[in-house]
């Protein structure tokens, strides 16, 4: 039995992809599943460049708007969704087209999830609360000590990854380096996948500034203060450490003025698409995106 087939199109932040992804709907009975692990809550739309209505109307898209911004999301549940939602696709009769640039969902998607305990949230309050006294630098110590391989590879600042690296030591005794083995990554389908990687850096950074002050022109500061009054949020949740409203939440602090909120944001956003661009590099058998056109023609 031929396996169907899914396709995929990462790349990193304002490299246009979902502007080539509506292009490609417009010719072909695709429909759209995000790969973007800040589109998945509801209310956050400006800073996550969500799809419009009238984009959403046009062309159906899945795994957008999921979840409160109080809630967490990762990459094991992303695996499940999507696998569910391509099935869903591939019974209509239409061709599944994952577009993002979250490429720690897409790796678990592709490659299968690493066996690892489930969260405790007990104790991730307590990781939470030492950090919240000491700071996430002085976690980050504590890791190198338990486990360097992963210290090493992480950013002293790298809040969520610390804070799971230091509860899987804690919950089991050992360092999540060493138990990082993957699931089977048998797929129901076949995955085909593309990049679209810019050369042109400086075109690409043209891109992140000019998209950064139309967010916020178009109420970013706004949207995060309504949904402050909206819902119980603080700036360690994962939902607000999305670049972006991390500056905001600064800015809404009276940390940093307009000036800094703009320069911080468009520097993390260029920080982000460097490392998209590194995890694109990681990843086996992408194809250039500019053969994604022709692949759906014969799909």
């Amino acid at each position: 039995m031929v396996k169907r087939v899914a396709f995929a199109l990462l790349g990193p932040t304002a490299s246009g992809k979902s502007r080539l992804a509506m292009e490609l709907a417009a010719r072909h009975p695709v429909e759209i599943v995000s790969v973007d692990s800040a589109q998945v809550y509801r209310g956050m739309d400006i800073g996550t460049a969500k799809p419009t209505p009238a984009e959403r109307r046009a062309v159906p898209h899945h795994l957008i708007d999921l979840l409160d911004p109080t809630e967490r999301y990762s990459a094991g549940r992303f695996r499940e969704d999507a696998i569910r939602t391509i099935a869903e696709i591939h019974a209509r009769g239409r061709i599944p087209l994952l577009v993002g640039g979250t490429m720690l969902y897409y790796r678990a998607l592709a490659q299968g999830i690493d066996s690892l305990p489930q969260a405790e949230p007990g104790l991730r309050a307590q990781i939470d609360a030492r950090a919240a006294r000491h700071g996430w630098p002085a976690l980050h110590s504590d890791l190198a000590r338990v486990d360097p391989r992963t210290a090493a590879r992480l950013s002293p600042n790298d809040a969520q990854r610390i804070q799971r690296a230091l509860e899987v030591w804690e919950l089991t005794g050992k360092p999540i380096s060493a138990l990082q083995k993957s699931a089977d990554p048998a797929l129901p389908f076949e995955l085909k996948a593309y990049a679209l990687a810019p050369e042109d850096r400086a075109g690409l950074h043209r891109r992140i500034a000019e998209r950064f002050d139309a967010m916020l022109r178009a109420g970013l500061v706004e949207e995060l203060a309504d949904l402050r009054k909206r819902f119980p949020l603080n700036p360690g949740l994962p939902s607000m450490r999305c670049v972006g409203y991390r500056q905001a939440w600064r800015f809404l602090e009276g940390e940093i003025d307009g000036k800094e909120l703009r320069e911080t944001g468009i520097a993390a956003t260029r920080q982000l698409a460097k490392r998209q661009l590194t995890w694109l590099r990681s990843l086996p058998g992408l194809e250039p995106a500019g053969h994604l056109a022709g692949a759906l023609d014969r799909a």
